[in-house]
């Protein structure tokens, strides 16, 4: 597999581009406190969502991950974030993750398109074998949202992650093997139009 390097993805309705200053703005506009309920060292910790984007550049820089700012094409706004993490080339996979959209445009196919961008990228450009996504157990949403993607349900972590309440997140992995990916695929394209 090929190292994750800064790229821009694009499809018809929104773009991922490499996560920067220049979102900060629109993200903090959309996002909200709830969306990282099941995630660890979100932006309404101490030093905000400049400190957010500078954890999220100091893991770009040392290869573990590679963030993205969600786009729509037709005005430029970023409506959410997702990166690639748990990257192991060697291994030949990594893992999608982090991701949020604001609320308005969930259930819009923006995360159906998003997603296909980003499994794309891995499975035709990287070379990944494996793409695995997570979620919290309790974390209804996500886990209908990445059952319909296609990907299988592995398993279940239990006492996972440290959240920033102090309490404790159950894991619940999914995965897509490169055999799999070219039904996912069509899957996908079938669920965009």
């Amino acid at each position: 597999m090929l190292t994750p390097r800064p790229v821009t993805l694009a499809g018809p309705h929104v773009r991922l581009e490499p996560l920067d200053r220049a979102h900060l703005e629109d993200l903090a506009a959309v996002c909200e406190p709830d969306f990282y309920r099941w995630m660890p060292a979100g932006p309404y910790g101490p030093g905000g969502f400049e400190a957010w984007l500078d954890r999220a550049a100091d893991a770009r820089d040392a290869g573990r991950e590679l963030p993205f700012a969600l786009v729509l094409n037709a005005d430029g706004r970023a409506i959410g974030t997702t990166r690639f993490g748990d990257i192991a080339v060697l291994d030949e996979r990594l893992e999608i993750g982090w991701t949020w959209i604001g609320r308005a445009h969930q259930r819009t196919g923006a995360n159906t398109e998003m997603k296909r961008l980003l499994l794309a990228h891995a499975f035709d450009e990287l070379g990944a074998g494996r793409v695995t996504m997570k979620t919290g157990s309790a974390n209804e949403a996500s886990r209908r949202a990445i059952a319909r993607l296609g990907a299988v349900e592995e398993g279940v972590l239990r006492r996972h992650v440290l959240l920033d309440d102090g309490s404790f997140r159950d894991t619940v992995y999914y995965s897509i093997v490169a055999e799999e990916w070219p039904a996912v695929r069509e899957r996908l394209s079938r669920l965009m139009r």
